[in-house]
């Protein structure tokens, strides 16, 4: 019953296919990742490790109810499963990011720049993450566009 979380996140996975991408299929490192999508696409990155596995359901339950407001803000959402990450990525998050290993969720909001904008240790709500996002210098000038 270890994984009695499994099936709940696959189906939110799958719901949010379009937005929602996993480490764990990449061929590429996560710093890879993200320096493509740097310049393009904000990233609200997200780690949870495997005994609190209800932090990532419930931000993906957020987010699957806004998908619009993710699209309108290019904002691409990556889901790190603690037990999934490969050892150079995880001393990629732990300097780059200062990961914590032992935290049991945390949320990196990353700027286009690939500047951290904001770190939750908490899912955030879409509404809050979309204000601080609209918040940004970068955001209101795509708006008057």
């Amino acid at each position: 019953m270890r994984y009695h979380w499994l099936i709940p996140l696959i189906g939110l996975l799958i719901g949010l296919t379009p937005i929602m991408e996993s480490v764990a299929n990449q061929q590429k490192s996560l710093k890879a990742i993200l320096s493509e999508k740097k310049d393009h696409r904000r990233v609200l990155l997200l780690y949870g490790r495997d005994d609190a596995q209800h932090y990532l359901i419930e931000q993906q339950e957020s987010l699957n109810e806004a998908k619009d407001g993710l699209t309108e803000r290019d904002l691409d959402v990556i889901v790190i499963v603690a037990s999934e990450l490969q050892e150079p990525d995880r001393q990629f998050l732990m300097h780059d990011y200062k990961l914590v290993p032992s935290a049991d969720f945390i949320g990196w909001l990353i700027g286009k720049d690939g500047g951290v904008k904001q770190t939750y240790q908490k899912p955030v709500a879409s509404q809050d993450l979309f204000r601080t996002i609209d918040s940004m210098p970068m955001r209101k000038q795509e708006t008057k566009q």
